[in-house]
């Protein structure tokens, strides 16, 4: 196939390691030359690899989307502000023969660069990305809520309490003071019916 972008490197992630393949232009007119190398996933030795690509003069670098270990990766490799980072999709460029190994897979994704058989993901900008870890991390914690209120009414049921069948929200004002008194030895309903205010009193 024709040779799209001259000089590439494609990534294989791991968490602790990486490995990188770089192809370029071999002495004989229509030959590649290749290289890979392995480097830790410790910043210092990601601007070190860095450095290397840029000697190389590589331009496209492919990498997978694996879990959450590309992002340093990434990070390193946009600083300079010279490479062009396309960001795969794993799913887009698995199962296939031969991708037994880290370097397999590191030179694969040099191939598919260097014929422009690659597209890139979507990655938002600084501030977009602040905003959707903040989101979901808001997420993460109203499903946690949710998940400990449920708990909650699991053992109140199980101890023939029927709280939530009078109350709406378990861990609401009323019903908290109700719990507290539960766990303080209170054991007279009127005295616990006493403590509920506003609605839940009617």
């Amino acid at each position: 196939m024709e040779i799209v972008y001259e000089r590439v490197a494609g990534i294989d992630v791991h968490k602790r390691q990486i490995t990188v393949a770089v192809r370029a232009p071999g002495k004989q007119p229509g030959k590649r030359r290749q290289q890979v190398r392995r480097y830790a996933t410790f910043y210092s030795a990601l601007r070190e690899m860095v450095a290397w690509l840029i000697s190389e003069g590589v331009t496209h670098v492919a990498m997978e989307s694996t879990g959450i270990y590309w992002k340093p990766v990434f990070h390193a490799l946009a600083e300079p502000d010279v490479l062009q980072v396309l960001l795969c999709n794993a799913q887009h460029v698995k199962n296939v023969p031969g991708r037994k190994t880290d370097v397999g897979d590191a030179v694969w994704l040099a191939q598919l660069c260097e014929v422009g058989l690659l597209r890139g993901s979507f990655i938002p900008s600084a501030e977009v990305a602040m905003i959707r870890e903040l989101c979901r991390y808001r997420r993460t914690l109203v499903e946690e809520r949710t998940r400990e209120n449920q708990r909650l009414c699991k053992v109140l049921e199980d101890a023939g309490i029927k709280l939530d069948s009078v109350a709406s929200d378990v861990l609401g004002v009323s019903a908290r003071a109700m719990i507290r008194a539960l766990i303080d030895g209170e054991r007279d309903p009127a005295v616990l019916a006493d403590l509920a205010q506003r609605a839940l009193r009617r």
